[in-house]
This record gives C-alpha cells, structure tokens and sequence, in this order.
C-alpha cells in the first residue's frame, strides 16, 4: 500500500526519480553556470579590457576607458518585466563604476543601465528616465564603496517601476509608468541585450541570476 502511495505521489507531481523540478526552469535562470556561462561575449566597445569566464565568476579588466560583457542567451523565453536580476560586484581597481548592469525594461525593446559606482566613485542611479541619466534624475543615490569587497545587488523591473538594493538597502525605487526608459548615449548599447560594464576599473561579477516574478 506503501509502494502504490509513493508510485500515485509521483504521476500527480510529475517528478520521477530522475526529473528536474520544471518550475524552477521557468522560474530562474543562473547566467554564470553551465550551460549559460557559455554564451558571454566581449560587447564589442572600442579598447575595451579582456572578460572572462572562468569558475562562475565574470572578470572585466580595465578598458580605455570602458570594457563591456554581453550575454547573448537573453531571448523571448526570459522575461522583458517583472523579472528581478541579483548578483555580486567588485570593484578590483580604480575608483569609478564597477557593476553597471544593462537590462530590458517593460519589453526586449527598450533598456535602462543600474550604474553602481559612478561619477567619481559613489553614484547608483538608473539612466536614462526621460533622457536623464543617474546623475540627473531622481533615482540618484550615493554610497562609498571599497575596493575587494562583494557588494550584493538586487534589481526588480515592473511594468510601472525599478526598484534596486545594494547590500539590502534600497537605492532606487522609481516610477517609470508613462516615462521614457533609455539607454544613455555612448558604447553602453554594445551591451544589449544584457550585459555588464565598467569604467576606467577591473572587476569581477559572480552569482547572476535572472527570477521571473507574479
């Protein structure tokens, strides 16, 4: 009787023996493991540093002054809102941004950049809302950060707005209903359809993780 509950349990839950859970395929995607590691790219900026891929962790050397790493796998299947991305920065050299982060933002068509570091050093912020970029616009914060220290990220993309946590404390929390969500001019665009950047610095990236929100 034991054997015949077990065997029922396991048709109702589709998961035999060997199954993977499908729901956390639908609802996660880990873009520094295997087999999504794979598909970083150099975005292609003019005298960029070197990225690589190596033990789960993302490496940007130190550009002229930009580098840029894009991850090629961001197709229809992930979301373009409500959606959260977390991950680990560090900023190994220099003294400017470190993490920024490029993501879709309501569709697979439009963009905006969490710059984490900026301006010197201590600006996070997202550009561009209304052709505004961190600097200028109401999302933007500031906050020292150390060089060799993990800082912990965590972006929540809505239809009506971004909401970002560095280290548990909420830097942005921005309405972007009828506002218009822009990349700012530059090189930053070689990063779609995601990527990361930085400027005029060596960092590292680990622990990217894309999680589909309801």
């Amino acid at each position: 009787m034991l054997h015949r509950l077990r065997f029922l349990a396991l048709l109702l839950t589709g998961c035999g023996p060997t199954a993977q859970p499908v729901v956390d395929s639908l609802q996660t995607w880990s873009l520094l493991e295997s087999p999504n590691a794979a598909q970083w790219q150099q975005a292609g900026i003019p005298e960029e540093g070197k990225i690589q891929v190596e033990n789960s962790e993302l490496t940007l050397t130190a550009g002229l002054p930009m580098t840029g790493a894009k991850w090629i796998g961001w197709n229809a299947d992930l979301p373009g809102t409500n959606y959260a991305v977390t991950f680990e920065a560090m900023r190994v050299e220099g003294d400017d941004i470190f993490g920024m982060v490029t993501f879709p933002v309501g569709s697979h068509d439009s963009h905006a950049t969490f710059v984490i570091g900026g301006w010197g050093g201590t600006v996070t912020g997202i550009s561009s809302i209304n052709f505004k970029d961190a600097n200028e616009n109401q999302t933007r914060g500031e906050q020292r950060f150390e060089n060799n220290r993990w800082y912990r990220v965590r972006i929540e993309v809505r239809p009506d707005d971004i909401r970002a946590w560095v280290d548990d404390r909420i830097v942005v929390n921005a309405t972007i209903k009828g506002k218009q969500i822009t990349l700012r001019p530059g090189f930053i665009d070689h990063c779609l359809p995601f990527g990361f950047a930085t400027w005029n610095t060596a960092a590292k990236v680990r622990r990217v993780v894309v999680e589909r929100l309801f």
